[in-house]
């Protein structure tokens, strides 16, 4: 999972570290779960999928309130965020009155033709929009053409909207052809790892060998339309049989209240700097196990199993915090 604000937009804004006891408020915020595609990977959905939608005035009332508690950072993702454009623009504009970086991540249907393209672009950038991410991988591509990535690449390069395209894949032969038409498009992207979660969770997976990765996260929560808080959004409504990332329901709790319980938890904190590969020796596995998992299949093996759990929260202020060279 990479971080909402990127380290060149890092300066932006008032320090607020003092006021969040040192930490970033960056958070992905799922303003519903509606997508007008069914991609075969989708780690947001399975094969029942919700179409959950927050209220436009609890999303203004949400992002009013992040602000007063110093969150730096959204961004607009879980279903297609662009299917309520009306909605979505005024947030954004809300986001650039407070001062936080806003994000859209989109699938690019909207893209079909340039001319479109270049109008959404422009709203999207008068609004006051910071980051376009647009998602393609081989699986996107059978529901959205590819020429639509370039539309509406091609739009943010001419309406100067910062943008980049993520590219989702298995680090398969397969992914080839469609790296290379982005490479051979001149279009800005970066490779990111299939997660085996949701839809893609009854995949193949390959085996894989990796040197040893410290294999740290840096866990942005996810807001789910229900007003749900988890403390990671790529893996976080998963691990069903711990609720390990589970922080609570706004309806119960205030924005600040959810984050000092991220914040504050010991295990997050060695997730974020010390790693789950450390994590993983501490708890005994072998180092000749751990380079044979993906960074989220870890996680899952370490903290969606109760009794491991029990372990490192018993250990974590102690023992397992004091793991280190």
């Amino acid at each position: 999972m990479d971080r909402i604000i990127p380290e060149s937009n890092k300066g932006c804004g008032a320090d607020t570290s003092e006021a969040t006891g040192g930490n970033t408020r960056q958070i992905a915020f799922g303003y519903s779960t509606k997508c007008n595609i069914k991609c075969e990977h989708c780690v947001a959905a399975d094969e029942s999928p919700r179409n959950a939608k927050m209220e436009l005035s609890i999303a203004r009332e949400l992002i009013e309130e992040m602000a007063y508690e110093n969150v730096t950072g959204i961004s607009f993702t879980a279903g297609e965020p662009l299917l309520f454009f009306d909605d979505i623009i005024k947030l954004v504009q809300l986001c650039k009155e407070k001062g936080i970086y806003s994000r859209i991540v989109t699938n690019g249907f909207w893209a079909g033709t340039q001319g479109h393209s270049d109008t959404i672009v422009s709203e999207l950038m008068q609004s006051g929009l910071s980051q376009l991410r647009i998602s393609s991988s081989r699986w996107h591509q059978k529901n959205i053409s590819r020429e639509n990535i370039v539309n509406a690449a091609h739009s943010c390069q001419e309406y100067g909207l910062d943008y980049f395209i993520s590219f989702v894949t298995d680090f398969s032969e397969h992914d080839d052809p469609f790296e290379q038409f982005l490479r051979d498009s001149k279009l800005k992207y970066f490779p990111e790892p299939l997660i085996y979660f949701g839809r893609a969770g009854g995949f193949n997976r390959s085996s894989i060998f990796t040197d040893y990765q410290p294999n740290m996260c840096s866990m942005n929560p996810y807001l789910s339309p229900e007003l749900d808080m988890y403390a990671c959004c790529d893996a976080g409504i998963r691990f069903t049989k711990t609720g390990f990332f589970y922080l609570g329901n706004l309806k119960d709790h205030s924005i600040d209240a959810l984050f000092r319980k991220k914040e504050q938890n010991p295990l997050f904190y060695l997730i974020r700097n010390m790693g789950l590969s450390t994590i993983a020796s501490y708890s005994g596995f072998k180092a000749s196990e751990i380079v044979t998992y993906r960074k989220c299949e870890l996680c899952e093996e370490l903290f969606n199993s109760p009794e491991n759990l029990r372990i490192l929260e018993k250990s974590a202020k102690s023992d397992l915090a004091n793991w280190t060279r």
